[in-house]
């Protein structure tokens, strides 16, 4: 909901564009950041419990921002709010994925999920342009009041689990510390690309790919890791994670552009563009409907490829866009991709988790999820990046020049996710198998025959 609401966030409290940048920044850096530690917390400390606890720190902190009078207090409840949806949102996946035994029934589950979250996130652009037009704080206060509800179901519905046994255990301050700062270096590199200079974003990704080392190095000699290295040994897993990072950076990077199409070319308002690209939310629908029954009858693999297919289609069909395109020419590339990700995001989410060990399940779904956000930060920058270069002047001409070049960015990661994805099709029949854990679970190579 935030982004149709930023011109009047600067408006109202004076921001520069720099400034301005940092209350989506701020967000993205915590939320990135802290993901896999949240998903360790969750393991270690009990899902249910984490994810109230966080619950609760994202409602005060959201309704913080709605209060906030200055930009700084702005960027400081936004970098909150975006740790507490680390820890809250693995914390939550876990939940299912702990709730109901592996097969068709977490499946299903799983992809009411993916349905849930596609729909979440196509009605936030149209309530954001609406609650913008009542005010921009409406934007926070909204999420305090549907914060509450889930809230009051998560202590009513959610069982309650055993306190996980954490006997001889110690928790892994140092793999927890090195993991955290590296990804906050890796993604704010990457974030602020466009907006510094070449040799600063230089020095933070490399200080970033530093500490990445330096964890590796941690983890190894770690009697309890914060990230069991051997997990990484599951090629579905990988796989997963690898498609899901290009799905998103094509995905984000594509919405970017045509917003910046349609508002800045077109001159249509917000509202308008929220409801044009309202049909991508058909995934809300396919995803517990359609998908399930694509899952059965051809095996994961199979639909995430298909998915990631008719993105790479969508992203194509875009490409000769024109400054007097009408909204029936732009509609085959909207709908194919609300399909394209009923198809790929749940069955992605199935893989990423299966024949992972119950109490490594948040790690599992840290793991998505930091794939996800660094994607979509690197697509976000990549298509930035490309557009700028390619914008001669501010002209009518020069702005569709700089989209159409960018538009080969979602196209390019798509088909490169699609390449990914290609080596699940060879994959056979099999109990997929991930080792649970202990170093000898690590020497062990890990089944991953068949994760379909």
């Amino acid at each position: 909901m935030l982004n149709v609401a930023l011109p009047s966030i600067r408006a109202d409290l004076g921001l520069s564009t720099g400034s301005l940048q940092w209350v989506m920044s701020a967000y993205v850096l915590g939320y990135g950041g802290f993901m896999l530690l949240g998903g360790r917390a969750a393991d270690l400390f009990g899902r249910r419990r984490m994810f109230v606890l966080w619950l609760s720190v994202f409602l005060v902190f959201s309704g913080l921002g709605g209060l906030a009078t200055e930009g700084w207090m702005l960027i400081v409840a936004r970098f909150v709010t975006g740790i507490a949806a680390a820890f809250m949102t693995p914390a939550g996946l876990s939940i299912i994925t702990t709730g109901f035994q592996e097969g068709p029934r977490r499946n299903k589950a799983l992809l009411f999920y993916s349905g849930t979250a596609a729909g979440g996130f196509s009605i936030g652009l149209v309530v954001g342009g609406l609650l913008t037009g009542l005010g921009w704080r409406w934007v926070f206060f909204a999420p305090v009041v549907l914060s509450a509800v889930i809230l009051v179901g998560a202590l009513t519905v959610v069982p309650r689990s055993p306190r996980p046994d954490r006997t001889g255990q110690r928790v892994d301050v140092a793999g927890g510390v090195t993991i955290t700062a590296a990804i906050v270096l890796l993604v704010l590199g990457v974030e602020r690309a466009t907006h510094t200079t070449s040799a600063w974003t230089a020095l933070t990704v490399g200080a970033g790919l530093a500490l990445l080392t330096v964890f590796v190095a941690v983890e190894r000699r770690a009697a309890i890791p914060l990230v069991r290295l051997g997990i990484l040994r599951s090629g579905p897993l990988v796989r997963a994670n690898l498609s899901a990072l290009l799905l998103a950076a094509a995905f984000f990077g594509f919405q970017f552009l045509v917003v910046l199409y349609l508002q800045e070319l077109r001159g249509w308002s917000t509202l308008e563009t929220s409801f044009a690209m309202l049909v991508m939310g058909v995934d809300a629908v396919l995803s517990p409907l359609l998908t399930p029954r694509l899952v059965n009858r051809f095996g994961n693999a199979r639909v995430i490829f298909g998915g990631l297919l008719l993105a790479a289609l969508a992203y194509a069909l875009f490409l000769p866009v024109g400054a007097d395109w009408t909204y029936t020419m732009m509609f085959p590339s909207l709908l194919l991709l609300g399909l394209a990700f009923s198809l790929a995001y749940g069955p992605l989410t199935i893989v990423a988790t299966q024949g992972v060990a119950e109490k490594e399940q948040g790690l599992a779904g840290a793991l998505l999820y930091t794939s996800f956000q660094f994607g979509a930060a690197v697509g976000l920058s990549t298509v930035t990046a490309v557009n700028v270069a390619a914008t001669a002047s501010s002209s009518p001409s020069a702005l569709l020049d700089g989209y159409r070049a960018a538009l080969w960015v979602p196209l390019a990661a798509a088909l490169s996710a699609v390449l990914v994805s290609a080596f699940g099709l060879r994959t056979k029949r099999g109990a997929p198998v991930v080792a649970s854990g202990g170093p000898a679970a690590d020497r062990a190579p890990a089944d991953v025959s068949a994760v379909r």
